[in-house]
């Protein structure tokens, strides 16, 4: 997945739960509003998507409070002492995880500055369907006894029309 993408992504869920992009980017980035493409495209250029990824507005209506978020908690492996004294290497299998804790944009914030590559440690809270229907393909037995599988809770976000454009920056006037 390219950067555009992710950026774009990111953006549509962030919208999806609040986030006036139009707004954020004509205060935030000072270059005139085109479109959706042309703001993807400028923030993807130059570094410029850190304003993005750091901005209190967009983590707070990324990580939103009390909104279910399904993320893949990536493969872990480490050593550590048994109850014999033995050092014993422990592997963690990657497994899907859901937060909802009302100051998790904080802690992320936290998390993304003392990254390596802020976009690579947001991007894993980006699930697409195709990742969790292959996960769910490698790891058939994750379901609940007795339940059957539900379909994946991954929504599918499509960027905003041009008439979603015109009633966000309607909204900003106000």
């Amino acid at each position: 997945m390219t950067r555009k993408e992710v950026l774009a992504l990111l953006v549509l869920h962030a919208r999806n739960n609040g986030f006036l992009f139009r707004r954020w980017y004509k205060s935030r980035i000072h270059t005139p509003w085109q479109d959706f493409e042309t703001a993807i495209d400028t923030l993807s250029s130059d570094h410029r998507y850190y304003a993005l990824l750091f901005s209190h507005d967009f983590a707070q209506c990324f990580w939103k409070q009390g909104s279910q978020i399904t993320f893949v908690v990536p493969t872990v492996e480490y050593k550590r002492p048994s109850k014999g004294g033995k050092i014993i290497t422990v592997r963690r299998k990657a497994f899907t995880r859901r937060t909802t804790k009302p100051d998790a944009w904080l802690y992320h914030l936290r998390e993304m500055a003392a990254s390596e590559d802020p976009l690579r440690y947001i991007r894993r809270f980006l699930v697409t369907r195709e990742e969790l229907e292959a996960w769910n393909r490698t790891n058939p037995n994750r379901g609940v006894k007795g339940q059957s599988q539900s379909p994946s809770p991954v929504r599918t976000i499509s960027p905003p029309s041009s008439a979603e454009e015109d009633q966000e920056a309607d909204e900003q006037d106000l």
